[in-house]
């Protein structure tokens, strides 16, 4: 295996040197992001300082309750933050339906990726379970807010035409129909948009690190595409479980829509 390069500090503290290029760019354009930028970057750094040296005791320890605590704590931040992102409001029962499609959409994928794909034993191996549980859960978590809203604006947009269906007869599914089905389509376009530039447009980061780190390409490559596919997977059973019961919060047990 190929020696890794390290970097040394002056020159991660070179790196900085982009920062100071983009404060240079928005003070130009006057842009007023000047504080906001210094602030993220402080911020960022200290985090992944922070969270760096937390991995090596967790590593280290590679316990099954220390890695579902973590797991836990992912999921916590994954569903406030999907609250956080939706700008309109979303009512307690969607609020719990969003947060059971986040645990058992994540956590089904997880498991099986862990046991079956990769076949790490124990399955909670930190080393493996951490970074693939962020991985999933962190692109489900995007997938799911655009889903939500989507749904809860075209619920509102097509009030009108979900109403006039109701009178027709139809069933509170068949009404939103069209209005799940184009949620779906909304909320999975980005994954499907990465793996369509995947390999030529950009490569990976997981790739990317894998072969700095010495691993060979055509491993790296394999970690890749099963990572790729267990994301697309989690992300479309995420939505698909968010869809399938959230439209039932907006219509009562006599199956009048509620907004």
């Amino acid at each position: 295996m190929p020696n890794i390069v390290e970097i040394e500090l002056w020159r991660l503290l070179a790196g900085y040197l982009f920062l100071v290029l983009l404060l240079l760019i928005t003070w130009r354009l006057g842009v007023k992001r000047e504080k906001e930028i210094v602030l993220a970057t402080i911020r960022m750094t200290l985090q992944l300082i922070l969270m760096g040296y937390i991995l090596v005791a967790v590593f280290q320890a590679n316990h099954l309750f220390i890695s579902l605590g973590i797991f836990a704590l992912m999921e916590v931040f994954a569903i406030y933050n999907i609250y956080q992102r939706i700008k309109v409001k979303v009512n307690a029962r969607l609020r719990r339906v969003i947060a059971s499609s986040m645990l058992l959409g994540t956590g089904i994928p997880i498991l099986f990726f862990l046991v079956v794909v990769i076949n790490v034993n124990p399955w909670y191996e930190a080393r493996y379970f951490i970074p693939i549980t962020g991985m999933i859960i962190g692109n489900s978590m995007t997938g799911i807010a655009l889903g939500a809203e989507r749904m809860i604006n075209s619920m509102m947009a097509g009030r009108e035409w979900v109403e006039g269906a109701l009178m027709l007869g139809a069933t509170p599914y068949h009404a939103s129909k069209t209005i799940i089905s184009d949620a779906f389509n909304a909320a999975i376009m980005p994954s499907i948009n990465s793996m369509v530039g995947m390999g030529i447009v950009f490569l990976p980061g997981m790739m990317v690190g894998q072969i700095l780190s010495g691993v060979s390409p055509l491993v790296a490559i394999d970690y890749q595409i099963a990572i790729m596919l267990g994301i697309v997977g989690s992300v479309s059973l995420t939505i698909f479980m968010l869809l399938q019961f959230g439209y039932k919060t907006f219509f009562n047990q006599y199956s009048q829509l509620e907004l």
